[in-house]
């Protein structure tokens, strides 16, 4: 996601990054976001997405590359689930 080229393209024409990009696009669809990090500076650009809005063509763009599930995990395979679980036992 970071990466992606049409992501990045966006985020420099707003003098953002791509994480920003997708954050404030889930902002504009009304989704609740809880970004993540450790690091001070991604903290800062994380809160940093509000000067600006995304257009209904990058809207658009962005939600075409939406692929309906997590790309990072697979929320259905039971050694993820099992090991989710394993955390909540506690």
């Amino acid at each position: 996601m970071i990466t992606d080229p049409e992501l990045v393209a966006i985020g420099e024409k707003y003098g953002k990054t791509a994480a920003q990009v997708v954050l404030r696009w889930n902002v504009q669809r009304d989704v609740s976001i809880i970004p993540k990090s450790v690091h001070v500076e991604r903290m800062e650009q994380n809160i940093d997405i509000w000067d600006f809005e995304l257009t209904e063509e990058e809207m658009g763009q962005i939600s075409a590359k939406d692929l309906g599930h997590s790309g990072i995990v697979d929320h259905s395979d039971p050694a993820f689930v099992k090991f989710i679980w394993q955390y909540h036992a506690e």
